[in-house]
């Protein structure tokens, strides 16, 4: 599954440049005049109350899905356990063994395809275009890149990377942008990336070349994922970071799975806060719709929440609930 449904790990948009906006949410900072509310979900289904709708397609085990219509789908590329277990060979290796979960040597999330392997991103590709044949709203994908600093060292990687006379990291960073590049080339509307939340090493660690992906996509999806945002602060400081640094529209993801009372106030609050940061969007990771309508009505009977709201004059997510209780 994708990076946002990994518990407990770290799971916006100053714009210089006019952006091509074919779909109706795609639109340039400065021509939007509200953030969006999102989800990003399991199951095929839209929502009342939220204006943008992900659908996990393609998961980290190897699961494959029909494409949701209308909604934008969430592919994931190198990630596919059941097709490492089918095809060892297949896997991403470092001098410290297989990309792997269960190498103790590394930190590695999910189980890693090597990225410069033929036969995968064919498989991937194959896969987008299918997609593509169905009205969906476009094509947003995860974990498309190297799985750490030490990957890929197979002997593909290594002649390539040989051939390339880059050094290693503009090589690994050159064979991301190029795999994203040719991704692109297949999708008939929006296209996205998710970011994994490393603003500082993505490009030593995994290839991510935040200045040579910027053209390619219509907006970055930064997933900032936690069992709860009691603790918060490492969210705004993460999204302010990404805003500097990057040039397209930026949507945040949050977890919503595991409602609480206490956790869905501190997820709200965390959202109120981080809506003043001219954000394009925040979307909910959630497990279906009933979860999703869970928190609009949290966030609609919580008295104490709106008046807070209203107190600190929080007044994009006001709007935000305000619509909610038109509907909850």
């Amino acid at each position: 599954m994708a990076l946002s449904m990994m518990i407990g790990f770290l799971r916006v948009p100053i714009v210089s440049q006019q952006l091509n906006k074919p779909r109706e949410y795609i639109c340039c900072a400065h021509e939007w005049t509200s953030m969006k509310m999102g989800l990003v979900t399991y199951a095929p289904e839209k929502v009342d109350g939220f204006d943008m709708h992900v659908y996990y397609s393609k998961w980290s085990d190897g699961q494959v899905f029909p494409a949701a219509k209308g909604m934008q789908n969430d592919v994931t590329c190198f990630c596919d356990a059941k097709a490492i277990r089918e095809d060892p060979s297949l896997v991403a290796i470092s001098k410290n063994g297989m990309a792997l979960r269960k190498n103790r040597k590394i930190n590695v999330p999910f189980d890693f395809v090597c990225p410069t392997n033929p036969e995968y991103r064919a498989k991937v590709f194959d896969y987008i275009k299918e997609l593509n044949r169905e009205d969906i709203q476009g094509v947003t994908l995860n974990l498309y890149h190297f799985p750490d600093e030490e990957f890929c060292v197979c002997p593909r990687c290594v002649e390539q990377w040989r051939q390339s006379g880059l050094n290693w990291y503009d090589w690994r960073a050159q064979t991301v942008t190029a795999f994203l590049n040719e991704a692109k080339s297949f999708v008939k509307g929006v296209f996205a990336v998710e970011m994994y939340p490393d603003p500082v090493l993505a490009k030593q660690r995994f290839g991510i070349d935040f200045d040579r992906i910027s053209p390619l996509v219509d907006y970055f999806h930064v997933p900032l994922s936690a069992r709860d945002y009691s603790t918060m602060y490492w969210v705004d400081m993460l999204a302010r970071d990404f805003k500097k640094i990057l040039k397209k529209p930026i949507v945040l993801e949050l977890s919503a799975e595991m409602p609480t009372d206490e956790k869905l106030d501190a997820l709200l609050k965390t959202v109120a806060y981080v809506s003043r940061h001219d954000l394009m969007g925040v979307l909910l990771l959630v497990h279906g719709s009933e979860n999703a309508k869970q928190v609009c009505r949290f966030a609609v009977k919580n008295t104490g929440f709106r008046e807070w709201l209203s107190k600190y004059e929080f007044t994009e997510m006001s709007r935000i609930v305000d619509g909610w209780a038109k509907l909850y």
